[in-house]
């Protein structure tokens, strides 16, 4: 009997061995959530999440320290539990916020609940400075990472400018981005100077998108912040793109990977890449949803992965979806014509060109098979806006491929188009031009990371909807 028990504990023993986080150092949390705002309308989730990231920091073997609507003085009564906790040593140390923060003259500020900031001087004594709270942590050797979901749409930020009069400009939108010490990785809910979405569920999209990855077996901090990241520009139809700024200089899984799965044994003649091309050719040019999902669960971070959720998304938009994607003052595509594959005729090249710029709203003047002036500053409007480099001096069959390879309107509209249309009031007309550019920037964008143009559908619907609201290319 005695016997038997003693297999089963240890039995238990390994399988827990395999389900907690795989680390020997001492981990230690500081956990902040602020809503219930007085000079400020509360927020809806920075409580919520607070609550449900220490409930997950805790699973993970961190000793978690953890506020709730602190007050002026509750922030620094909490700084300083943390400090002495950081004193005792920490290898692993995680600062979390939620809430709202404001940048001034290149400082990030986080906002306490009591925070009134109706004058320049309240920010010393009424709110707290992130550099103090990243120098406690940078005294320790280790590893530090910082979660910033405070760029929320800050009231409090236009009540202190409106009392600082001219010199406002030293408020920016959103926080600034900071240089980070050695060892230490920020993560913003949104990029530098941009704001974030307080979400309209239980939890805001960048803490909902950190509580679904953070417990994933082996997976490294920068392979989760790209997995946050993609989810947060889904949830926010690319309004809103999470940004980190890392000088990490070692590794970090908040989850070891088990043994097993680290150093898989493979069969002799067995190739896992050859198994996942296999796979991914037997159904890329099919329909079934089932497939596309059944590829993710078995290769998440696969060498097609971001064109399977493309493609997912596209199964499920509605099928007359394809016909609000066409562009206001855009011809039709020409794409459906086959091209020929060389031109005897110098001047059918040149038409051609002609077209496909016109196409994409770079306009070259007639299609009339001269390359003149009009034509030649079409091409390099092209350029400007794609971000290449094509010559302009004569038409070329690959200046024709790369503008075949656009679908989308990427020269915005000129006035001379407006006018002509006679349909856009100021107003509408200033949204347009911010579309306009919001679709020409993330097309560029798209080029550059060479993302699959399919995913580009749902960025320009976000365009669509907020106009030109982030201004910076993530890379992947």
């Amino acid at each position: 009997m005695f016997t038997k028990l003693a297999r089963i504990a240890v039995f238990l023993l390994l399988i827990a061995g395999l389900l907690t986080p795989a680390h020997a150092e001492r981990r230690v949390a500081l956990v902040i959530g602020n809503a219930a705002y007085e000079h400020a309308p509360p927020l809806r989730n920075p409580a919520n999440d607070a609550e449900a990231i220490a409930a997950l920091l805790k699973r993970l073997g961190f000793d978690v320290l953890k506020g709730i609507d602190l007050s002026d003085k509750g922030f620094a009564q909490t700084i300083g539990d943390f400090s002495q906790m950081l004193d005792k040593g920490a290898e692993v140390a995680v600062f979390f916020y939620a809430g709202h923060g404001l940048q001034v003259n290149g400082r990030n500020y986080l906002a306490p609940v009591d925070a009134k900031l109706d004058r320049e001087a309240s920010l010393d004594f009424e709110a707290v400075r992130l550099g103090t709270i990243l120098t406690l942590m940078e005294r320790h050797k280790g590893t530090n990472l910082v979660f910033l979901d405070a760029c929320r749409d800050n009231p409090l930020a236009r009540n202190l400018a409106r009392n600082m009069g001219t010199r406002s400009t030293a408020i920016g939108r959103g926080l600034a981005r900071v240089e980070t010490g050695v060892g230490t990785l920020i993560a913003y809910a949104t990029q530098p100077g941009n704001v974030a979405l307080d979400g309209q569920g239980t939890h805001s999209p960048f803490a909902a998108a950190l509580l679904k990855h953070a417990e994933s077996p082996g997976l490294e901090i920068e392979g989760l912040m790209r997995q946050v990241r993609r989810d947060v520009i889904d949830a926010t139809s690319g309004a809103q793109v999470p940004w980190n700024h890392s000088s990490l200089t070692a590794p970090f899984k908040f989850i070891a990977a088990p043994a097993a799965a680290e150093a898989p044994v493979a069969a002799p003649g067995f190739d896992p890449k050859a198994m996942e091309l296999s796979f991914w050719d037997s159904i890329r040019e099919g329909s079934n949803a089932a497939l596309f999902k059944e590829y993710l669960s078995r290769y998440p971070d696969g060498a097609f992965s971001i064109i399977a959720r493309a493609k997912l998304d596209e199964l499920k938009a509605p099928r007359e979806q394809p016909k609000e994607e066409k562009v206001a003052g855009l011809p039709e595509s020409s794409t459906a014509q086959p091209m020929p594959e060389e031109y005897s005729d110098p001047r059918e090249l040149t038409r051609a060109l002609q077209k496909e710029l016109k196409r994409v709203g770079c306009d070259p003047g007639g299609i009339d098979g001269v390359w003149g002036a009009k034509a030649r500053a079409a091409l390099a409007e092209f350029n400007r806006h794609a971000n290449l480099k094509l010559p302009a001096g004569e038409p070329s069959r690959e200046a024709i491929d790369a503008v075949r390879g656009i679908s989308v309107r990427i020269c915005p509209l000129t006035s001379r188009d407006e006018t002509a249309t006679g349909k856009r009031s100021d107003k509408k007309s200033r949204f347009a031009d911010s579309v306009e550019k919001c679709i020409s920037f993330w097309t560029s964008c798209y080029r550059r990371n060479a993302w699959p143009e399919s995913a580009l559908k749902t960025t320009i619907a976000g365009c669509r909807k907020y106009g030109w609201t982030v201004k910076t290319c993530p890379t992947q």
